[in-house]
């Protein structure tokens, strides 16, 4: 698909997408370590599963707490220790942001190496507010159209990132969003390019 930022589903409703099965067969892993911003994984987690995705939240914890704003909230399963999972078992990658767990995650290797396996083969992936700081360590945003909270915007500039000032940007398969005011446009996108599949790789 050509490059292009903002852009939803025609002029259908949002909500029309969430409850369909146009991800049916797909396997989607959320990629996270403690600290996501809540809503952006719970979020993005119904609007796949009711789109009909299977979703894995993968990690190398056993499980993940989260952060609600200022302070911590509750601990969530994870579906696959990433030590073991295969990024070719998955379909889409979507990493969650919060200030914690992208700074965490971009602090291990297991974590980059994961995320740059789908970059690298074309394979569509979703990140929202801070969780673009990951792929900054995967050294494929060159050129790459893309938006994130704010504070990290220099961070992606100096990665090579076209950063763009918009509720979601996507770039051939990468989709991203601003902060959690965006996710009804950020969810919406990320079902749009998982549902359509490989990516031409750049």
């Amino acid at each position: 698909m050509p490059r292009f930022a903002g852009m939803l589903f025609g002029t259908l409703p949002i909500k029309h997408f969430m409850k369909t099965n146009i991800l049916e067969g797909k396997k989607v892993a959320i990629l996270t370590d403690n600290g996501f911003e809540e809503i952006e994984l719970t979020s993005p987690k119904k609007a796949l599963e009711d789109a009909g995705a299977q979703v894995h939240i993968v990690s190398l914890q056993s499980t993940v707490k989260a952060w609600n704003h200022d302070h911590w909230s509750q601990s969530y399963p994870v579906n696959a220790d990433l030590k073991n999972a295969n990024s070719s078992d998955y379909d889409a990658l979507m990493i969650p942001g919060g200030v914690i767990n992208p700074d965490e995650m971009r602090r291990h290797r297991e974590y980059i190496d994961f995320a740059a396996e789908f970059m690298t083969a074309g394979k569509p992936v979703a990140s929202i507010c801070h969780g673009p700081q990951l792929l900054i360590e995967t050294n494929q945003l060159k050129n790459r159209e893309m938006t994130s909270f704010p504070s990290i915007k220099s961070d992606l500039v100096n990665a090579g990132a076209n950063w763009i000032d918009k509720e979601v940007v996507t770039d051939n398969g990468l989709v991203t969003s601003r902060s959690p005011e965006d996710l009804d446009a950020f969810n919406a996108k990320m079902i749009e390019e998982f549902s359509e599949g490989l990516h031409k790789t750049l």
